[in-house]
């Protein structure tokens, strides 16, 4: 499908894996690792631990900060999570450094503070949403799925796209269903973008994201624009129908309304 075309090659070789033992997985990411030479928010190497050796009371991003170690469970979720690593290395420790510099100036309380929220919905929900014509921005955040999705079929693609980037999200599409929603990020780009291979699209995206989220002094919730993901031109079948769009309960009105 769509959404997981850029996890396909690596996700192939880890699925072997992953179906071997916990270990076969483990041993095959840290190997890509090596690999790529990635590294986490404060400049530590990536590598991959059992869940289990996170030690106790320790946060979770900021033992991937302080070692490069990021614990994994044998599950879809955190094979989704190291795979987005691997897609957006940049994106991934932009994320990592605002959420442990985030830990070190409050610590680890009851509740994670609005920047550390939206750094864990981007990490875990987000789409980016590339796009070269700002009508089309203004139409998403808007809610205007008629001018988006159904007036603008023909834009998508040669202004404009997505990139499926929070590892939770991955994991639902699984077992895709309508109402599936992420959480966009607008991501401006140049019209020479669309003319670029995909592998240089990513790669210009996760400079510019990573950018962006670690010089934003204003991060919420607010930022991000929903966008049900089986909506999206050419990733659904059954989209083609304009009548897919008139469900109320899921292409809804939102804050345009108000």
């Amino acid at each position: 499908m769509p959404w997981f075309a850029q996890f396909a090659t690596r996700g192939v070789r880890w699925q072997l894996a992953a179906i071997a033992g916990e270990t076969q997985l483990l041993a095959a990411m840290n190997a890509d690792a090596a690999q790529v030479l990635q590294h986490t928010g404060r400049g530590e190497r990536l590598a991959f631990i059992a869940q289990d050796e996170l030690p106790p009371g320790a946060a979770y991003e900021a033992h991937i900060a302080a070692t490069g170690c990021v614990p994994t469970r044998h599950n879809l979720h955190d094979f989704f999570n190291a795979s987005v690593w691997f897609a957006f290395p940049r994106i991934k420790a932009a994320l990592n450094a605002r959420q442990s510099e985030a830990i070190d100036l409050l610590g680890v309380g009851p509740t994670r503070g609005g920047v550390r929220d939206a750094l864990t919905l981007f990490d875990e929900n987000a789409l980016l949403f590339a796009c070269a014509d700002p009508a089309l921005g203004t139409a998403l955040r808007g809610f205007d799925w008629r001018t988006l999705l159904v007036a603008n079929r023909a834009a998508w693609g040669a202004a404009c796209e997505v990139r499926c980037f929070g590892h939770a999200l991955l994991e639902k599409l699984i077992a895709p269903y309508k109402a599936c929603t992420g959480h966009a990020w607008i991501v401006d780009v140049p019209r020479a973008y669309f003319s670029w291979s995909e592998a240089s699209r990513d790669a210009w995206l996760d400079e510019a994201v990573s950018g962006a989220l670690l010089t934003n002094t204003e991060l919420t919730s607010r930022v991000f624009a929903p966008l049900p993901v089986l909506g999206i031109p050419g990733w659904w079948p059954a989209n083609e129908a304009p009548l897919f769009y008139e469900d109320a309960t899921v292409f809804r009105a939102g804050r345009r309304a108000r």
